[in-house]
């Protein structure tokens, strides 16, 4: 897929990020895929690791890990959450028969292997590999769009990051930026980071959003994201580290339709008069007309002139203009006032 696939109408490219949200369940894989589409998303992404490829056994977890899912190790955890290679058939034809783009995010060698051999059309960084220099180098070598998200990054990781891609002959870069956790602080979004990393390295940007709530991916599409991955779940109250900061159905199609009311309302950036408003702007603006009966041969002074929304007439932008002129006709009151009415 060529980088201009993904934006298709100026639209932003929203991804709904059912993540390990499925809790290692290929029904409730399908089931967010359904959510998905019925919420009007661009594309679906899952994860795809092998857990000894991924974390060794005794790596401890995040604490919002501990906070969802309670004690144990992040391999354990992991563990119940993958997927097969089988499973990444299935879900990837049907989400394609739904119209949806199928994306997962690989965390080693391995994954990217299963990935490429799915025939998938672009891959996803996960914020945690962007230091991981050796891993995109892989990636970049199949010269497909690669979206990379940014959180815990400063600049020069973000740079090193970028030039490692490029220098494996792969530009098709899209940046998000990303708080990574979860949920994160309103405080902690920094989303003028975003405009940052735009401005830095000249390429398209996104923004991966962990808040509760809507809110800020819809900010962030006014301020330029080409992007959107939020994450999303069929019930927050379902066990998994993931659940509690997602969306639900609801929110999810909520956030879709916000942005692209959003969008529509961005327009071309042109001021000027709107095909809608040509009705208002002929009963709302106001033109110059007599405030009592002026004579033939009376001078026009703001003292025998008004403004008054009224049929036809001359904008009160020439009131400067007609003022010291002559009538050479009788004009009632209210009546308009045009320049044939005068001797200039």
């Amino acid at each position: 897929m060529a980088m201009e696939g993904l934006f298709k109408q100026n639209k932003c490219f929203i991804i709904a990020e059912a993540g390990v949200n499925h809790n290692g369940n290929l029904e409730i894989a399908k089931k967010l895929i359904d959510v998905a589409k019925e919420a009007g998303v661009d594309a679906v992404k899952f994860q795809t690791f092998k857990s000894e490829n991924l974390v060794t056994k005794d790596a401890p977890k995040a604490n919002y890990q501990v906070n969802t899912t309670g004690s144990g190790t992040q391999y354990e955890m992991l563990k119940k959450l993958e997927l097969s290679f089988e499973d990444h058939v299935i879900l990837k034809k049907y989400a394609e028969e739904k119209g949806l783009i199928f994306i997962s995010t690989p965390f080693d060698f391995e994954s990217v292997d299963l990935l490429e051999n799915l025939g998938v059309d672009l891959y996803k960084i996960s914020s945690g590999d962007l230091t991981n220099i050796p891993l995109l180098r892989y990636i970049a070598k199949f010269n497909k769009p690669m979206i990379v998200s940014t959180g815990m990054a400063n600049l020069a990781e973000v740079e090193c990051a970028v030039n490692s891609i490029k220098q494996e002959g792969n530009d098709k870069i899209i940046l998000l930026h990303c708080t990574s956790n979860y949920p994160t602080d309103y405080e902690d979004v920094n989303l003028r980071a975003m405009v940052t990393l735009k401005d830095a390295f000249k390429l398209p940007v996104g923004y991966s959003d962990h808040t509760i709530g809507i809110e800020v991916p819809i900010a962030a599409v006014t301020m330029g994201a080409v992007v959107i991955e939020k994450h999303f779940t069929l019930d927050k109250s379902m066990d998994g580290p993931d659940h509690r900061a997602s969306l639900d159905a609801e929110e999810l199609k909520n956030m879709i339709i916000s942005i692209r009311n959003i969008e529509n309302s961005l327009g071309n950036g042109i001021k000027s008069c709107q095909k809608s408003e040509e009705s208002s702007k002929r009963s709302a603006r106001k033109s110059i007309v007599a405030n009592r009966l002026i004579k033939q041969g009376e001078l026009i002074s703001y003292d025998n002139i008004s403004f008054k929304r009224c049929q036809g007439g001359l904008s009160p932008v020439y009131a400067d203009e007609i003022v010291g002129n002559m009538a050479i006709q009788d004009i009632e009151k209210d009546e308009i006032l045009t320049f044939e009415k005068l001797s200039r």
